[in-house]
């Protein structure tokens, strides 16, 4: 029951009793009828009275409660003459404009972070109370390799994406690089906020790829100036030496002369090696820009084919040709990429070791041809994957781990997407996209 209709039952009770009591006075007093008349008039035009007075508060309050309810902030109230009242309507007033400008201001606010989440070069991923994805931006959508359609609603382990497994068991608080496809690497990053007294975890994921190859490049061009510069004035004294050597001991007995000149012939190979060994390191620093010119794909492969075809097959691995026999010609430095495919198929021929098969395949998918290596070998270990493509990173015995750095140097000036990966069906693939 509301206070009006509480209010009004009061008085209608209350002037029941005055009617009977004023009944029973009147049997014994009639002179008094007009009296009581003229009591019974008053006391009903008065509560008549107070019950508009009372009933404008009230109507204000519940007409108030109702637009705030309705979070109408926009209306205010006119005063109604009476003080009370006129006070309680300035106060409603002032809060509903103040409400008003709350609500603006945050809208305001959530609207600028929605621009710059939106156009933020770094991907966030926001997900829900049980793990789903919530929201993510345009950067998250082109990193993760799946669309906000495709991954919102989705628990964030199963997208399909490589990066999925990688973000799922990061600890809150802690960021790793992460490498993709391409050579790409990414930075992720994991925290939390609260949301209505509840955790929920987002991502922040930044590609570094460009970034560390610049880096990891003057680093490992400083060093290996270093080196060669270090080497070279060696071995070039050194031999000068040798040469000084073999003039003097000329005239040396017959019987050692021929140790001697092993000796030093030994000592000169060495040095030859030795130099030869730095020419390798040096190349990757002294690779020039590519000199792009029409090339054709298929004549480029099926001419690897012959000139690798026959080393390989004396250990017993084959060199396969698939795919396409016709393919758009292509503006690439030949060489360059000849030598690459060289590096991919010798590393594959090596991961083989003996009795296995390597196929080279040229294919087509939205309308980007790409080249594929796929070896027999025993694949990649998730230890090694990561490394792979990392300056003086090696798993071969006596190898200096420039082989897949030159070749990603070569594929990066000429703007060529690539990937390293285990294949459905074991073995090693690497792609190259152009």
């Amino acid at each position: 029951m509301t206070l009006r209709s509480k209010l009004l039952t009061y008085v209608v009770a209350l002037h029941v009793l005055l009617a009977a009591a004023s009944a029973l006075v009147l049997r014994e007093h009639r002179d008094w009828l007009l009296l009581a008349e003229a009591v019974f008039l008053g006391s009903i035009l008065l509560g008549v009275r107070l019950m508009r007075s009372l009933s404008v508060p009230l109507q204000l309050i519940d007409t108030g409660a109702e637009l705030i309810n309705e979070r109408d902030f926009t209306t205010h109230f006119s005063p109604v003459g009476q003080p009370e009242m006129d006070r309680l309507i300035a106060v409603y007033n002032r809060m509903i404009d103040q409400l008003r400008e709350e609500r603006l201001r945050v809208r305001e606010q959530n609207e600028l972070l929605d621009r710059i989440v939106e156009a933020s070069p770094g991907g966030i991923v926001i997900c829900d109370f049980d793990g789903r994805v919530a929201e993510l931006n345009p950067s998250a959508e082109e990193l993760l390799g799946c669309s906000r359609n495709e991954a919102v609603g989705t628990p964030l382990v199963d997208l399909a994406s490589p990066l999925a497994k990688p973000l799922a068991t990061l600890e809150v608080g802690t960021s790793r690089v992460v490498s993709a496809s391409g050579g790409r690497r990414i930075q992720c990053q994991r925290a939390g906020f609260r949301d209505h007294g509840f955790v929920r975890d987002f991502f922040l994921l930044a590609e570094l790829t460009e970034e560390l190859r610049r880096s990891e490049k003057a680093a490992y061009e400083k060093l290996i100036r270093m080196m060669s510069h270090e080497v070279n004035n060696s071995v070039g004294a050194v031999g000068s030496l040798l040469a000084s050597v073999r003039g003097a001991v000329t005239g040396l007995p017959a019987s050692e002369q021929p140790e001697i000149d092993h000796a030093l012939d030994v000592a000169a190979t060495r040095l030859d090696h030795l130099r030869a060994f730095m020419d390798g390191f040096a190349t990757v620093v002294r690779l020039p820009l590519p000199d792009r010119r029409p090339c054709d794909v298929t004549r480029l492969v099926d001419d690897l084919v012959v000139l690798l075809g026959p080393s390989l097959a004396e250990r017993n691995i084959e060199l396969r040709r698939e795919g396409l026999t016709t393919a758009p010609v292509v503006e690439l430095d030949k060489n360059q990429i000849e030598q690459a495919l060289v590096n991919i198929v010798k590393n594959a021929g090596e991961a083989i070791g003996e009795h296995g098969a390597i196929t080279l395949r040229i294919g087509e998918t939205s309308g980007r041809h790409w080249i594929e290596v796929e070896d027999t070998g025993e694949g990649i270990s998730p230890e090694v994957g990561p490394q792979l493509f990392a300056p003086f990173f090696t798993t071969k015995e006596g190898g200096c781990g420039l082989g897949l750095t030159l070749v990603k140097e070569v594929l990066s000036r000429h703007g060529f997407g690539f990937s390293l990966e285990t294949a459905s069906a074991g073995g090693a693939r690497f792609r190259i996209e152009m």
